[in-house]
């Protein structure tokens, strides 16, 4: 059986509505050869898969304010859309089939009918008492009888369920259990029902995710602990790389930067000051070790593959921060400069700010590829954004001189040696270093306005590694009290001659 219902997907954002289609062409093949794979693993093995996987949803669950189930949309007209289509469209006109035929065959609608009363069981709360015992109209072995009878009528309980629908979904989808109800043909009522059912399961799922996040923490928490226990019984070397990770923090934090303090170079940003390094010879609090090590993830390189094991469902997450870490000090700076020309009374008004944002980060992605070309373009929209938004609250414009010294210092903001860039590089570093001590409201009021704009997106980092420290923090501190810094730091001096 193949009733229609949307599929899920695991989403980060709201607005990532689309999935990922796997390539039409080899995708029968890579099931293919996964399902050679699986058949070929251990049931221990299969179980330990099992349990990364939940893991890994908890985890997301409390890490990514952000995660929810979504529709799994394929994109319109691919090859995999297409067939999916007529997969389904085959499917259903085997039913209309059925239940045309003389005398028509109700097989197949039984088991559908089966599947929606264990999806509504599904979505009833427990005050759902009365709508429980309503359902008793679905009693199966009732509904066999009337078939065997020549007697159910498939149209009359579709718009039962309607009604049902009706009762228990969630406001949003009034207007589609609504569009269902002007649907005569009972095959395509059948599949409309499917279709709104699985948004209704998926809408439960995102509603009891909501519930339970404030509850699930502490939870959480322990059961990352407790399950990476288990992994690490059965293999003892699953920590190697994470002694290696924290040693390596120990030694960057009592060893002199090669770098100057005010390069702009990511190399520099997770240095200690060097004259600090310098004249401190005692071992590092291992605290900062820690937090030292959590910056040095920001700057992994992606070909490095030791990668620390208690960080590593957070990989992917961590290097794109590290990415965007580049892009969100491009974007303060595009703001310290376009406050420094649009005034206090403009840079604050209503919505400003986020215009600059979205102007910014819808050329994200050329910084790296086009740094000339998608500052010339952020230029030329900033001024423009500060011409107008200067002249609707009746003050007077950029003059022409002005106009092009500010187009001037933003395409210049990509330049290695920017100063602008090099102090919001070092102000990053240092609001992260000090939101990981102090907490990110503590660290706020002694920082500038500029990095207000883009605390949210800096919080997520914080966020991101107390978690980790919370749920590995006895494995950090035992790492840690092993680690002899000052003598492996010196190891790796040069002899003086």
């Amino acid at each position: 059986k193949m009733p229609k219902t949307e599929g899920t997907v695991l989403q980060n954002d709201p607005n990532e509505a689309k999935c990922g289609a796997h390539n039409s062409e080899t995708s029968g093949k890579n099931e293919e050869e996964e399902n050679f794979c699986l058949d070929n693993y251990s049931p221990h093995l299969m179980e330990t898969i099992k349990e990364v996987s939940r893991v890994s949803i908890a985890h997301e669950i409390i890490v990514n304010q952000d995660f929810y189930m979504g529709e799994n949309v394929l994109p319109p007209n691919s090859m995999e859309d297409r067939f999916m289509e007529t997969l389904y469209n085959v499917f259903w006109n085997h039913q209309r089939e059925q239940l045309l035929s003389n005398p028509p065959q109700f097989t197949y609608a039984l088991e559908l009918m089966t599947e929606v009363k264990e999806i509504l069981l599904s979505l009833l709360l427990p005050r759902h008492i009365r709508l429980k015992n309503e359902m008793k109209v679905l009693d199966m072995d009732l509904l066999k009888q009337k078939a065997e009878h020549r007697a159910l009528d498939v149209s009359r309980l579709s718009n039962y369920i309607l009604s049902l629908m009706t009762l228990l979904c969630a406001p949003v989808r009034d207007e589609e259990v609504k569009k269902l109800q002007s649907i005569t043909d009972p095959v395509q009522l059948l599949r409309g029902i499917f279709h709104v059912l699985g948004l209704m399961k998926m809408d439960t799922v995102n509603y009891t995710i909501q519930s339970i996040r404030p509850y699930l923490k502490e939870y959480s928490i322990q059961y990352e602990r407790a399950k990476f226990q288990e992994l690490l019984d059965k293999q003892s070397n699953l920590l190697d790389y994470t002694k290696k990770w924290l040693t390596q923090a120990a030694t960057d934090l009592i060893t002199p930067c090669l770098n100057p303090p005010d390069m702009s170079s990511s190399s520099s940003m997770a240095c200690s000051s060097p004259n600090k390094a310098a004249e401190n010879s005692d071992p590092p609090n291992p605290i900062m070790v820690l937090y030292q090590g959590y910056l040095n993830l920001l700057l992994w390189d992606p070909e490095n593959e030791e990668f620390p094991k208690t960080l590593l469902m957070d990989r992917n997450r961590v290097q794109e921060m590290g990415s965007h870490l580049h892009h969100l000090a491009i974007l303060a700076s595009i703001l310290l400069v376009a406050r420094s020309f649009s005034g206090k009374i403009l840079f604050n008004s209503p919505g400003f700010v986020d215009k600059l944002k979205g102007i910014t980060k819808a050329v994200t992605e050329e910084f790296n590829s086009k740094p000339e070309e998608a500052m010339l373009h952020v230029s030329e929209q900033v001024s423009q954004e500060i011409h107008h938004g200067l002249e609707d609250l009746g003050f007077a414009a950029l003059s022409s001189e002005n106009t092009v010294c500010l187009i001037g210092q933003l395409q210049n903001i990509t330049e290695k040696d920017n100063r602008v860039h090099s102090v919001i590089d070092q102000r990053l570093l240092l609001f992260l270093k000090c939101c990981l001590v102090r907490g990110m409201q503590a660290s706020l009021q002694h920082f500038s306005e500029g990095l207000n704009h883009i605390k949210g997106e800096l919080r997520k980092f914080v966020k991101l590694m107390h978690h980790n420290e919370q749920v590995f923090g006895p494995y950090y501190v035992e790492i840690l009290e092993n680690i002899n810094t000052l003598a492996q730091a010196q190891e790796t001096e040069v002899e003086p001659v």
